[in-house]
């Protein structure tokens, strides 16, 4: 009784290997290249996206520091949330114009501030979700690393809101 052929295995690699690996190289390319780092309008709308970005988390930033002018003895709570915030601006200011970092708060977020704590705590969320809720939309508006930037600081802002939130029950 003869043995049936041998499988016919074709040597070299396989077309699925072939186009799996291509289609790999084509993302990894595309996930690695630096797209801020090109001229013309999209470098120009990625900068001033981060420079927008900066701007609110400053205005965040102020925002913490009138109500913890306000009610100094959220301090204890508010201060790991408020360093978030900061490093956040400084994030999304490098790789920009330098402008003024500003540390104490403006006096019309300072009469803005309630003067129950609880509203005042209710207020900083509603900025940090609102702040969150925009700078999600943003996302698919900017290039891959200012994305990934925008949505930690989308998550964090998020996160910081529940915090703010829920703490005050």
């Amino acid at each position: 009784m003869p043995y049936p052929p041998p499988p016919r295995t074709p040597s070299g690699p396989r077309r699925r290997s072939l186009l799996a690996s291509a289609a790999g190289t084509a993302l990894l390319a595309g996930c690695t290249a630096d797209p801020d780092s090109g001229g013309g309008a999209a470098s120009s709308a990625a900068q001033r996206a981060r420079a927008r970005a900066a701007g609110d988390s400053q205005a965040l930033l102020a925002r913490y520091d009138a109500v913890l002018a306000a009610h100094p003895g959220l301090a204890r709570r508010l201060s790991p949330l408020r360093a978030q915030v900061a490093a956040h601006v400084r994030a999304f200011r490098e790789g920009t114009a330098p402008t003024p970092a500003t540390s104490s708060a403006s006096p019309s977020a300072a009469a803005a501030v309630p003067a129950a704590e609880k509203e005042a705590l209710a207020g900083l969320a509603a900025a940090e979700r609102t702040l969150a809720d925009r700078r999600a939309r943003a996302l698919l508006d900017v290039p891959g690393e200012l994305a990934r930037l925008l949505a930690s600081a989308a998550a964090a802002g998020a996160t910081h809101a529940y915090l703010l939130t829920e703490g005050a029950k």
